[in-house]
């Protein structure tokens, strides 16, 4: 996909392309092995790209959702509960209690981190991975 929009940014000027990953690049999980590694070449590839588009006003970075309320969270709350033995809502909110803000975040709040590292507010970012987890990644970088 990036090899297809070069030519349209170049063209252009300049652009933003934005890679989304998993807070896997910075805390691998358990049992995700190949999702692990795929994921940070994701990262890898998107930092060298910056270095090497940024002279062409082209910036790269990264997203990183943490726990997003999607109709994919709703299923996995779900399934662990059948595991439990309790209901999803008590499933979510023992998942809730884990994350700082105490919440699930929302698709939109993802959406509107995307849209500034893509916007010319964030004109002097590239090569970066933001975080959007509601405070839940242990990692300090």
């Amino acid at each position: 996909m990036v090899r297809e929009t070069l030519p349209h940014l170049r063209k252009a000027g300049g652009g933003a392309i934005l890679t989304l990953t998993s807070s896997s690049v910075k805390e691998p999980i358990d049992y995700l092995l190949l999702s692990n590694v795929m994921r940070a070449g994701v990262t890898s590839l998107a930092k060298s790209l910056s270095k090497q588009l940024a002279g062409e006003n082209i910036r790269v970075n990264n997203l990183v959702p943490g726990t997003i309320a999607t109709d994919r969270m709703q299923n996995l709350d779900s399934s662990q509960a059948a595991t439990k033995g309790i209901s999803a809502a008590e499933q979510r909110s023992a998942n809730e209690r884990a994350i700082p803000l105490g919440r699930y975040g929302e698709a939109q709040e993802f959406g509107k981190a995307g849209a500034f590292l893509l916007s010319p507010a964030a004109s002097y970012i590239t090569g970066s991975t933001l975080v959007v987890d509601g405070g839940t990644m242990k990692t300090v970088w």
